[in-house]
């Protein structure tokens, strides 16, 4: 029989957003809601029995986590303890310590009396070997510097068994998806290397294959709206016959309610298009993430949508994104024309969400943003219009 690994990573506990608080907790409810779900997928887990249990970066969403990020990080520690199912985990960019004197938060859970048998983390820039049974566990934590990685990965001693690699950073092939975050670098082809017999990553959050023995177990949730398309939850790993399996773990549901063409329409037909979207969905609104696409609208008629109407979908949805593909911004010329395929504007909104500020701050960022970012696509226009 060999080895069964869960392969797990990029759980951001701690991450709260879209202003909703739980009556009960008086806590932020996408923060909760998030640590309902990981404690569920951590049952779900060890209902599966596995050998370890592997998480590849960022258990939590920053480098000092909140109190609840850190009891339900201990929760999760003492059933996998009581299942006798080992942890390992590295520091991801998002928990990495910047400098030597700052505690790692993976300090704290090292002390809770688990460090012995049943938690071993690699962080502080520090490569650790992991032995159990006849497999080998290279842990390569996130490091300040991308010449860390190569220094670990040339300092790794193989194993005559199995060697399992375990670290976080963006593979090189996807190097076109970068998410600009704090101390992200690029993992080179030497260290995703084919003598592992498994290589765990963490970092990017869409579940995908990048070798033949390497894989993003994705993030358990959506993180921002970005992700719609993502495929979420965590792999099952046989390392006997190499099989990997995606599993599908607890999470709160986002998607989109779909697309309405609002070429020559009221603001009032166009939420009521957008109510009968969510009627469409009505089973699958309760605290879910959801988005409506609304193509061709006049910035005109979208100031005029009459925004009481679709409070009721607001209450009962965690949130409800209007995805606006304005008829008259000149945005939308590259977003239809470019090669290029990108709507610069919802970029830039989708990086402000992802950066979690408050959100007074977020809509003063976004709104003074986008604004810059219309004048110079506007005068960029101009100038092509010149030139022809």
């Amino acid at each position: 029989m060999g080895m069964k690994i869960v392969h797990l990573a990029d759980t951001h506990l701690g991450l709260a957003a879209f202003n909703r608080v739980d009556p009960e907790t008086g806590m932020n409810l996408r923060e909760q809601l998030i640590y309902d779900n990981f404690l569920a997928a951590i049952d779900r887990i060890i209902a599966m029995r596995p050998d370890v249990f592997v998480h590849a970066g960022d258990l939590f969403h920053q480098v000092k986590p909140k109190t609840r990020a850190y009891t339900t990080a201990l929760d999760a520690l003492s059933r996998l303890h009581d299942a006798g199912i080992p942890m390992l985990v590295v520091a991801g960019n998002h928990s990495m310590a910047k400098t030597r004197y700052t505690a790692s938060p993976f300090e704290v859970l090292e002390r809770g009396g688990y460090a012995a048998t049943d938690l071993y983390v690699a962080h502080h820039n520090r490569y650790r070997r992991v032995e159990l049974g006849d497999t080998v566990f290279h842990l390569i934590p996130n490091m300040l510097e991308v010449e860390g990685y190569r220094r670990a990965f040339e300092g790794i001693e193989f194993s005559g068994g199995k060697n399992v690699l375990v670290t976080h950073g963006l593979a090189s092939i996807l190097s076109d998806k970068r998410l600009h975050t704090v101390a992200e670098h690029e993992l080179d082809a030497t260290i995703l290397s084919d003598r592992f017999d498994y290589i765990a990553l963490g970092h990017y959050h869409n579940q995908v294959q990048v070798a033949d023995n390497a894989w993003y177990s994705g993030s358990l949730e959506h993180c921002n709206y970005g992700e719609i398309a993502e495929e979420k939850g965590g792999l099952a790993v046989n390392l006997a016959s190499g099989e990997v399996e995606h599993i599908d773990l607890p999470r709160t549901p986002m998607f989109s309610l779909g697309r309405i063409n609002c070429d020559g329409l009221s603001a009032r037909e166009v939420v009521d298009g957008i109510l009968d979207a969510a009627d469409n969905h009505e089973q699958k609104i309760h605290h879910a993430i959801c988005q409506v696409t609304l193509d061709g609208i006049r910035r005109d008629t979208l100031r005029a949508l009459d925004q009481k109407a679709l409070q009721d979908i607001r209450n009962r949805a965690l949130d409800l994104k209007l995805q606006v593909l304005a008829v008259d911004d000149p945005s939308r010329i590259f977003y239809e024309d470019s090669l290029v395929g990108i709507d610069y504007v919802a970029e830039f909104e989708r990086f402000v969400e992802k950066e979690h500020l408050a959100p007074g701050d977020e809509e003063f960022v976004k709104k003074t943003g986008t604004e810059v970012l219309r004048s110079v696509i506007a005068h960029h226009k101009e100038g092509e219009r010149a030139a022809e």
